[in-house]
């Protein structure tokens, strides 16, 4: 693979235009991932006023992305080890581009949930190439978390943008919220063409595991399309037992066939690792957490006290600008402090930011029972989110990069749709027939305390790599996958 970094030690290495034009470009996947993301909820009534969509046929348009994205995210992360991480990420690329285009111009519910999934499958391929290709073109040290930390940091800004974005374009057409990606998309790949780093497919591999394939992205699909359905058909409902017991008989083959095969899917090898299975953990309850958090939120702000949503975009934008200002400084909190504090230190901002929304009513003051909470959170943000990524792909081998790299998105969309799903069906139950606002404020307070408790579990998470980082030192010396740079001595 050839390298846009100078001929310099890692320390000194100056970041050419070369070099940050690959960053941008892999950076612009990601926020396009979380734009879409974020931009189609508040363009629902629209949508379905216009093509005539029943509620439950809504919640697939939304579904379907999440369906498609966490469902193929371990094999795309291994399909990019295997096939090249250049050439996967850029034809997926362009089908998200294409499917984009799609979903602006079709007239018919069961089109649009299709153009969703494929963009959700396109996404699936994206992120974890995309952070491979970051993972080993930057050396492991003080220049990979620089890239990380504002890799990481375009998700978040993408995912606030998206939110005001979609206030505005919703407000012309809803078609504009779906079609605004596939430009960018297009620029980012012919920009992509010209300066991503080219590389070879992994030469000494042991065959294509494909029955692995098969069962985890069996496994993944049927998981979360079954914790989607949940709060609908009900929890203890047959089918969902069902297809919980389907999802448990699927991984427990998919664990079976990846001990025996000599080319695995996964490596379950990598998952001894404490500090691998803690940064997989964690960015489940972080992320779980504050899908779950911004769900409750955005109907309290809508249902309770009736603001637009443009309103409701602007209430969560600190939390987002505080993340997107933070982006070129927590590299250098990261190399001085180590992942561990940061990530601990984060929880602890962020169950502090949930609890404190505890206490808010039906006449809030923004500024003293909003801002707060939406200041920590995004402070918890700006720390944890680099910090995982960061976490999990320190001290891999190259040819394994892109798998840790979909385990770990893997991990953040499960996450999000498990505990999203809990949230919600404790909302529900709490909920009384024709209650007051002020009954269904006091409803939403259970589904608070579920997503502080999901936080603090990530918090007491990290804790234990305190506690290990204290018991021996956890200084790596690695190689460098770029040319010429030196081996960096890093603090994990």
């Amino acid at each position: 693979m050839t390298s846009p970094l100078t001929d310099a030690p890692s320390s000194e290495v100056r970041w050419t235009p070369r070099l940050w034009g690959t960053l941008l470009v892999l950076c612009a996947a990601m926020f396009l991932d979380a734009l879409d993301v974020s931009m189609v909820g508040v363009a629902l009534p629209s949508i379905g006023a216009d093509l005539g969509l029943s509620t439950s046929t809504l919640q697939w348009i939304v579904s379907g992305y999440i369906l498609g994205y966490g469902g193929l995210l371990l094999l795309g992360g291994r399909t990019a080890d295997l096939l090249g991480r250049r050439q996967v990420f850029l034809v997926a690329l362009g089908v998200f581009a294409l499917a984009s285009l799609l979903g602006g111009l079709v007239d018919s519910g069961p089109l649009l949930i299709a153009s969703r999934f494929i963009k959700g499958l396109s996404a699936a391929f994206t992120a974890p190439a995309g952070l491979s290709i970051i993972t080993t073109t930057f050396p492991e040290g003080p220049l990979r978390n620089r890239a990380l930390s504002i890799y990481t940091t375009c998700a978040a800004t993408g995912f606030s943008m998206g939110l005001v974005l979609s206030g505005l374009l919703t407000e012309a057409s809803w078609r504009l919220t779906m079609l605004l990606p596939a430009p960018i998309a297009l620029i980012a790949l012919l920009a992509g063409l010209k300066l991503l780093p080219h590389s070879t497919r992994e030469r000494e591999h042991r065959g294509y595991d494909i029955p692995g394939a098969v069962l985890g992205t069996a496994a993944m699909l049927l998981l979360v399309f079954t914790v989607v359905q949940a709060p609908e058909a009900g929890w203890a409902a047959t089918r969902t037992l069902l297809s919980f017991l389907a999802v448990a008989v699927l991984l427990t083959a998919f664990v079976l066939v990846e001990r025996r095969s000599p080319g695995p899917l996964v490596r379950l090898g990598v998952l001894r690792s404490g500090t691998q299975v803690r940064a997989q953990l964690g960015a489940m309850a972080f992320f779980g957490s504050y899908v779950g958090f911004q769900f409750l939120v955005t109907l309290y702000m809508q249902s309770l006290l009736g603001w637009s949503a443009l309103h409701t975009a602007l209430a969560f934008l600190p939390a987002g600008a505080l993340v997107a200002l933070s982006a070129t400084k927590v590299g250098a909190i990261v190399d001085r402090f180590g992942t561990p504090r940061l990530i601990a230190a984060g929880f602890a901002l962020m169950v502090a930011g949930y609890a404190l929304f505890l206490g808010v009513d039906l006449d809030p003051v923004y500024a003293v029972a909003i801002l707060p909470s939406m200041l920590l959170i995004g402070a918890a943000c700006a720390l944890v989110f680099p910090s995982l990524n960061i976490q999990a792909t320190n001290g891999v081998e190259d040819h394994e990069q892109g798998m840790v790299s979909g385990l770990l998105n893997t991990s953040v969309q499960v996450g999000g749709a498990i505990f999203l799903a809990v949230v919600t069906a404790v909302v529900t139950a709490n909920t009384p027939a024709g209650a007051s606002p002020q009954a269904v404020l006091d409803s939403y307070r259970p589904g608070l305390v579920v997503v502080t408790g999901i936080a603090v579990a990530g918090l007491l998470i990290s804790l234990t790599g305190l506690r290990t980082r204290r018991g021996r030192p956890s200084v790596v010396v690695v190689e460098s996958t770029a040319p010429q740079a030196e081996r960096v001595p890093v603090r994990d």
